[in-house]
């Protein structure tokens, strides 16, 4: 086994999807790091709500997030969603998230094509992630999906961005009873606040309310 193990180094080699490091998918040094007390952004686009970040576009965030993204490193959802069950638990005890029995975390939407691309949807497979540390009460609720007409967004600027998501999120059957549950928009990576302010303002649209945005990175 070990010389299994071995052949399978050589051929796929182990590094942290963080910071690189050989011999380990994710170092104690990036977990720390990722851990560290959220902090508040404030995007160009008015997103509607407050929205908070594991931390600012650089490793060990950003590059998380690539490696899920660009190079199916879907282990990584696991020391995401862990990081991000933490810093909602930071939340709440800075009162910035309510003291409820219930809470629904909603992926932001991603482009068909690209989850396709990718192996699946990183950011709901790092919100389930989260879910499953925080509780029976916390669910993930993908109630958000993106019109085949958008384009992909990246090198658009804030104006670009917001026009290129008006009315190009939209929104799936609501399952009864959640209209009175409090809500957090989940996502990796907010640049413009472009898509987060068109996913609040679909959601405020059909009766849901979303306390506040959570990303992985801030850029």
């Amino acid at each position: 086994m070990r010389m299994l193990t071995a052949l399978s180094d050589l051929i796929v080699p182990i590094d942290c999807g963080g910071c690189g490091r050989t011999g380990t998918r994710w170092c104690d040094r990036c977990n720390t790091r990722i851990r560290d007390a959220p902090i508040e952004l404030t995007p160009r686009i008015d997103v509607g709500v407050p929205v908070w970040a594991l931390g600012r576009y650089r490793a060990p965030f950003a590059t998380s997030v690539l490696a899920m993204k660009e190079h199916r490193r879907s282990d990584l959802a696991v020391p995401i969603g862990d990081a991000l069950a933490a810093m909602l638990g930071t939340l709440a005890q800075w009162s910035e998230l309510p003291d409820a029995r219930h809470l629904n975390l909603v992926p932001a939407p991603t482009r068909t094509l690209a989850a396709r691309r990718r192996g699946g949807d990183t950011v709901t497979a790092f919100a389930r992630v989260a879910a499953a540390r925080l509780g029976p009460g916390v669910s993930v609720t993908p109630l958000l999906h993106t019109a085949g007409s958008a384009r992909d967004s990246m090198g658009l600027d804030a104006r670009h961005r917001a026009s290129n998501m008006s009315g190009a999120i939209r929104i799936r059957a609501i399952p009864s009873g959640l209209h009175d549950r409090p809500f957090v928009l989940v996502d990796d990576v907010l640049t413009t606040g472009a898509t987060a302010a068109e996913s609040v303002r679909i959601l405020a649209a059909h009766g849901i309310s979303i306390l506040c945005a959570a990303v992985v990175a801030g850029a």
